[in-house]
């Protein structure tokens, strides 16, 4: 039996490798939900629940690439200054 945070961070993953949106699909978790037999081994995890516990996941990787994606812009910008003072 898988955990339920294995769950989450496969729907999550796949979602966004399907997708490439942050914000979930009823239709698509729902069909998730169903076909990968969540609702069998969790049965207490509703739809809802579930459903929000991804839509959670896809926050977090969307601001962990939008603080990944600054961090390398920073990193562009500094080696920028540094060449051009060397020139």
């Amino acid at each position: 039996m898988r955990k339920l945070s294995e769950y989450v961070e496969k729907a999550a993953a796949e979602y966004l490798r399907e997708t490439g949106a942050v914000e979930l699909d009823a239709r698509w978790i729902a069909e998730f939900y169903q076909d990968e037999g969540v609702v069998d081994e969790h049965p207490l995890v509703d739809l809802v629940a579930f459903s929000a516990l991804v839509q959670k996941a896809l926050t977090v990787k969307a601001e962990r690439a939008g603080k990944q994606a600054h961090r390398h812009i920073e990193k562009v910008r500094d080696r920028a200054r540094r060449g051009r003072r060397t020139q």
